[in-house]
């Protein structure tokens, strides 16, 4: 598998950094994320920590994002608190990623190594959900 990089959005990371700093407190919410929606703007949000689970801060950055009206994201990146710098996704969102914005640039990476990968490579062999549904005509 060859590695696309593309450049890294600092100003996003930054943003979710200042989430991860001001708005993480305790144990439920430990991470921040930002999203670059396609019109510019940037969509901050943290997780929802909770012993049965709960959902990751790419996840609630998404829903953040609909409720604005920003449906097509085209960079994200999660940090976590207590200064921990990027964190990448999960199993689970980067198949919710991938399925939401195939196209979709995530920052991985740490200190001046950070990188822009697209969310496919993140996951090989991808498996698409669309791909695998039946058609209904």
């Amino acid at each position: 598998m060859t590695t696309q990089t593309h450049p890294v959005d600092h100003e996003l990371v930054e943003a979710a950094a200042d989430v991860a700093r001001t708005r993480c407190r305790g144990d439920h919410h430990t991470m921040a994320a930002a999203a670059r929606a396609r019109d510019g703007r940037i969509v901050t949000a943290v997780n929802a920590y909770h012993f049965t689970g709960g959902p990751c801060a790419e996840l609630v950055v998404i829903g953040a994002a609909a409720a604005r009206g920003a449906h097509e994201l085209d960079t994200i990146v999660a940090v976590g608190d207590r200064e921990r710098g990027v964190v990448p996704p999960c199993g689970r969102c980067r198949q919710v990623l991938l399925d939401y914005f195939p196209a979709l640039r995530v920052i991985v990476g740490g200190g001046d190594r950070l990188r822009a990968v697209p969310v496919a490579e993140l996951l090989p062999e991808t498996y698409v959900w669309a791909d695998h549904q039946l058609d209904a005509g």
